[in-house]
């Protein structure tokens, strides 16, 4: 644990809130457009040209990470034919709470009929004494395809940091025509520390993703996927088309050097140049 002085300091008030609204929808020369954007408050999305059909958002925090009281909404709308890829400019960082409250996220998302979304943030970093309620919501048409990576880390490993507090709430939720076909959460409060050296936990690991690809031919992949997962990992089919992997591993770095095959095995399209090492 570093001492006091050096640890993490939460952002100043005010707090910060900030929304994005994002729609997308392929052309008839196979092109996806943007047709409406709307931002507001700490949160931008830019739009880097990739020179390939497809498009790319990254999402910006410009607060510079959350703390209790911050909101952070985007709802993202890939519609018929889209291609659409969503990141982050960086890891979210959520910071010390100086109140009861915690920092709330909501982000919700649909895919329509023959459109495809991969939404890959980069990792959400958990320091000591944090709060965070979090939402992931996909609905999906009954032809539409996600890629989606969610990580969690508890504290900079190279930094000597560890956290000894935490109030976690996250929820994911995949549905299809209405019909659940993920739903995963995790509750955790108290010493994380403590929970995460439980063997049947994380046996020590500081950082855990969650990937679940919704594909026709999702079992294809399956088989390649387990080769590149770390040695604490695991990956299996939930249906011949929803194919599920966790991730677990020492810290952030060693975690996203094994998700970058995972994920560029499982991608349409090259990953976003903010994921390279």
């Amino acid at each position: 644990m570093l001492p006091d002085q050096l640890q993490p300091i939460a952002p100043a008030q005010p707090r910060a809130i900030g929304t994005a609204v994002v729609e997308v929808a392929g052309d008839a020369q196979g092109h996806t457009r943007l047709q409406r954007l709307r931002q507001s408050g700490a949160m931008k999305v830019l739009f880097p040209q990739t020179f390939r059909p497809d498009m790319q958002g990254v999402v910006v925090n410009a607060a510079g990470g959350m703390t209790g009281g911050d909101r952070f909404d985007v709802q993202a709308s890939v519609q018929a034919a889209g291609r659409l890829t969503m990141t982050t400019q960086a890891a979210e960082r959520i910071y010390r709470a100086l109140s009861d409250k915690p920092a709330t996220v909501r982000n919700s998302l649909t895919v329509e009929e023959g459109a495809r979304l991969n939404w890959l943030p980069q990792e959400t970093i958990l320091f000591d004494a944090s709060r965070l309620d979090r939402r992931l919501e996909i609905d999906l048409q009954s032809s539409a395809q996600v890629l989606m990576v969610e990580t969690l880390v508890f504290g900079r490993a190279a930094m000597g940091e560890t956290v000894g507090q935490v109030d976690l709430k996250d929820r994911i939720s995949i549905t299809r025509d209405g019909v659940p076909v993920f739903c995963d959460g995790v509750t955790m409060t108290g010493s994380a520390v403590e929970h995460l050296f439980r063997a049947a936990i994380a046996q020590g690991a500081g950082g855990v993703s969650t990937v679940v690809l919704v594909h026709p031919q999702a079992a294809t992949f399956l088989k390649t996927l387990r080769q590149l997962l770390p040695p604490m990992g695991g990956a299996s089919l939930l249906a011949d088309d929803v194919l599920v992997a966790r991730a677990l591993a020492p810290d952030s770095f060693d975690l996203r050097r094994a998700l970058i095959p995972m994920l560029e095995h499982l991608s349409d399209t090259p990953l976003p140049a903010a994921w390279r090492l």
